[in-house]
């Protein structure tokens, strides 16, 4: 029996589990169909106990999680980013991805984490941005005129250095 390689050969791998289910239906013995199958006892012990709760357990099923949001709740959270944060009940317009991913859970019912949020956020075209951190009535002009006036009188200066000391314990 020439040796089939299986290592991410799906459809490989599903014939091999068809191939023992059949062997073990017909009621071969589980070490017979590891040794001919080329497998653990453990992986035929979990065949037999799929095939005896459903006989089309041999069938490949989809890896991964199910499929996550659709084009129509992806619009949605899209039109919910762009009205803002306040329209979605936070206090000030700032997203952080916890705010989204808060949102994510009201509106949509999903827990993703910070990391998942982010790569959704990219999906949908959105791009990280850092606020400026500056107050709206910020007056440059009186910023200005504080710091040529103000500030060098209050600035303090260095204190003039005492003579030095001969003591080896003291050096100043």
């Amino acid at each position: 029996m020439a040796k089939v390689e299986y290592k991410r050969d799906l459809k490989a791998l599903e014939l091999r589990r068809r191939k023992g289910m059949g062997m073990l239906a017909r009621g071969v013995a589980q070490a017979e169909v590891a040794r001919v199958l080329e497998v653990s006892r453990q992986t035929v012990s979990n065949w037999e106990r799929a095939r005896q709760a459903d006989p089309q357990a041999w069938r490949r099923r989809p890896l991964g999680k199910p499929g996550g949001m659709g084009a129509a709740e992806r619009t949605r959270l899209s039109k919910a980013l762009v009205a803002g944060a306040v329209a979605s009940g936070f206090p000030t317009e700032l997203w952080t991805l916890a705010r989204v991913a808060a949102l994510l859970e009201v509106q949509f019912g999903r827990v993703y984490s910070l990391v998942h949020v982010w790569r959704l956020l990219r999906e949908l075209g959105f791009s990280s941005q850092r606020p400026t951190g500056r107050a709206i009535q910020r007056d440059e002009a009186a910023i200005l005129a504080w710091k040529k006036q103000r500030w060098p009188a209050l600035k303090k200066s260095a204190a003039p250095r005492a003579a030095r000391s001969s003591s080896s314990t003291n050096r100043g």
